[in-house]
């Protein structure tokens, strides 16, 4: 079922002038779904879910929300039907976690606010699903950057609606922190059927986690698809690319631009934590992780071959020179490194050598 859809969507503002941003804009948010919002800085991504929740008038098209057109919505109907966290700093007082969480049930009670039983079980639930029942009754402002927002992220459960908007959730978290919010949110969608909707700019995170992305890119066009198909079709490397970095299709992630093919770097060993840190450390150095395969983005064959072997105190690594380094010396001579750091001081002489 569609907790939330937008047809022929048009955002921007309204002031003396209209300005419009992007429009056209198509999607679909279902029950039990993670929908990933991302794109670059200015693209139009807190416009786009203020709009959705009707915070801000849409400029063109229609928002429906639970079955109801958002702009003609009630505020208490739009409270009942989406919860939002925002990027506003949160001025606390001297509210505890407990407080703060107890905000989300304002819309289902009395006109004193007083919380029956069945409101204050919802606000235990909700922090005991963020892990934050140890600290329920410790002030917000006494909490650290990633426990505010799981706090604020509680608030939102607690206000029991189909829709939960995040808007950068893990914007100032530490990166343990922003997976435990992505964590949280995609357990929240899949146990209680709730429709989710965040943005965010930890675009491995929203691949990993995503049930569909969206895309904003720099001239404001929207997309919506399955991650992995935004992915190859090149999409978020038109987005996001730039000057010195690209999206690296292969290992879905951004890496540096440099000009000309790469050097490579043939790296022998199974299949495990060595060889990945190998491989993160090669490319670290601007070099390729030689696969044996075409497209990895090196012309010519490997300058070196690393063989990796495994001991009790850790991965013993053997440096073969395969190219300058081996025809000036005529000699083959093996390299030993006892450390990621030893092999990198070698690969780095070896880079230089070959570029010299």
């Amino acid at each position: 079922m569609s907790v939330l859809s937008a047809r022929g969507l048009a955002i921007g503002w309204v002031g003396r002038y209209e300005s419009v941003l992007a429009s056209g804009i198509e999607l679909d948010v279902e029950e039990g779904e993670l929908a990933v919002l991302i794109g670059p800085n200015g693209s139009g991504k807190s416009t786009l879910l203020r709009t959705l929740v009707g915070l801000q008038a849409p400029l063109g098209g229609s928002v429906n929300l639970c079955g109801g057109d958002v702009v003609r919505l009630s505020v208490e109907e739009k409270s009942r039907r989406a919860a939002t966290v925002f990027t506003d700093r949160y001025d606390s007082g001297y509210f505890t976690v407990f407080d703060v969480v107890a905000f989300g049930r304002y819309p289902y009670t009395d006109a004193r606010g007083r919380l029956e039983p069945r409101d204050l079980a919802a606000v235990r639930g909700a922090i005991a699903s963020v892990g934050l029942s140890p600290l329920a009754r410790r002030g917000f402002a006494e909490l650290s950057d990633g426990e505010r927002q799981k706090a604020l992220i509680a608030r939102a459960i607690a206000q029991d609606c189909p829709l939960l908007v995040l808007d950068e959730p893990t914007a100032f978290l530490d990166a343990p922190a922003r997976v435990e919010v992505f964590h949280i949110v995609q357990n929240l969608a899949r146990a209680s059927r709730k429709a989710i909707v965040l943005s965010t700019h930890d675009i491995d995170h929203a691949l990993r986690y995503a049930d569909k992305l969206w895309l904003m890119d720099k001239e404001h066009r929207f997309r919506s698809g399955a991650p992995e198909d935004l992915a190859v079709s090149g999409g978020i490397g038109k987005a996001f690319d730039g000057e010195g970095f690209r999206f690296d299709l292969a290992s879905g992630s951004f890496k540096s631009a440099t000009a000309g093919a790469p050097l490579a770097i043939e790296i022998v060993g199974r299949e495990g934590a060595s060889r990945a840190w190998t491989m993160r450390l090669v490319e670290r150095m601007g070099l390729v992780a030689a696969t044996g395969e075409r497209g990895n983005g090196a012309e010519e064959a490997p300058i070196a071959r690393v063989t990796i072997e495994e001991s009790e105190g850790g991965p013993i690594f053997s440096v073969l020179p395969l190219r300058s380094v081996a025809r000036r010396t005529g000699s083959g001579r093996e390299f030993e490194a006892m450390s990621y750091g030893e092999l990198a001081d070698i690969l780095i002489e070896l880079k230089y050598n070959e570029q010299a």
